[in-house]
């Protein structure tokens, strides 16, 4: 992907709980926030999840305890209706609408509804059929690392690679799988070692409480940013208590581009706002006391005062042990 900003994915997921005009209100407010992109989940649970497969512990604290996984899936799907509605909607308000397919099933669904942008959840990396499906797609495609080894990664990259897709259209995000992620095991420093270590753009997907951490995962370099966002945290469902409201996912946006502007090119020279101010603080030599023509200049007799509009004080070297051409007196430039 070619990026000429930070690309910005409004992570919906299942926070519509299984209504439409939930969904749609989650469109709304992505695209308030200036996102570029709003994602949903598009799976079936006979292909995702077995009868018995246990909830995840922030699941349960968030869900029916007594229900299992596949019970609190079957509630949250995304059915065909709902997709086209929600592709339609998203094209009313100009702002992409993205997916993420947890099954090899839902893959073949996507390419048929011909999204722009594939994205591949964390728990899929080692998922072979799965990733010959989307690489054969050869599409642009976002790849979550979370709960990876980098040989984990390596296999993943490696499989899709070797599957057809080009790795122009690749790019990786680092992630933490833990909802709400601990400061401490967020290790934004592994985005470097992933970047210098496949050689494609390196995003972040964030559940950390609060908007900091993506924001700084900006300033080090993601090109990526995956945030998930809710109507309200209090509402019944596994991922809204970890996620931010649209007061918070507007904030998080608005931070983000401005960590942009002042990222700037890498260049270091002086910027058009402060070269203004260059003859205002620095200094220039000026005579400390009345100096006669054939005098020498010397460390007792010369001194350097703002403002510079005279010989810098980078000649001082150049300057002393001349004799003066001229009477100074105090104060003059030389």
């Amino acid at each position: 992907m070619k990026l000429d900003k930070t690309f910005i994915i409004a992570e919906a997921g299942v926070n519509h709980n299984g209504e439409l005009s939930l969904a749609k209100q989650l469109v709304d407010v992505a695209k308030s926030a200036g996102a570029e992109a709003v994602k949903f989940q598009t799976f079936k649970s006979e292909t995702l999840a077995t009868k018995n497969a246990k909830k995840a512990t922030y699941q349960k604290e968030t869900t029916n305890s007594d229900e299992s996984q596949f019970d609190m899936l079957k509630k949250l799907e995304l059915t065909h209706e709902m997709h086209m509605e929600l592709i339609n909607y998203c094209k009313q308000k100009e702002i992409l609408f993205l997916s993420s397919p947890f099954d090899c099933d839902s893959v073949t669904y996507l390419e048929r509804l011909n999204l722009p942008i594939l994205k591949i959840p964390s728990g899929e990396i080692l998922h072979v059929p799965y990733l010959r499906k989307i690489a054969a797609i050869n599409k642009p495609t976002i790849l979550s690392t979370g709960m990876c080894t980098m040989d984990d990664i390596e296999f993943g990259v490696t499989t899709l690679l070797n599957s057809g897709l080009d790795k122009s259209n690749l790019s990786l995000l680092h992630c933490t799988t833990e909802y709400p992620c601990p400061f401490e095991d967020v290790n934004l420093n592994a985005m470097a070692t992933i970047q210098n270590k496949f050689e494609v753009p390196v995003g972040y997907s964030d559940h950390t409480p609060g908007i900091t951490i993506p924001i700084a995962a900006v300033a080090m370099g993601a090109t990526i940013i995956e945030k998930h966002f809710t109507l309200d945290k209090s509402l019944l469902g596994p991922d809204h208590k970890a996620s931010l409201d649209p007061q918070e996912l507007k904030a998080m946006v608005d931070q983000i581009r401005i960590v942009e502007k002042a990222k700037g090119n890498g260049v270091k020279e002086p910027s058009f706002s402060e070269q203004k101010n260059i003859e205002i603080v620095r200094k220039s030599i000026l005579a400390k006391e009345n100096i006669q023509k054939g005098e020498t200049f010397t460390i007792h007799n010369l001194i350097c005062k703002r403002p510079a509009n005279g010989i810098s004080p980078k000649e001082w070297d150049n300057i002393l042990g001349k004799k003066a051409e001229k009477n100074y007196e105090e104060g003059n430039l030389i």
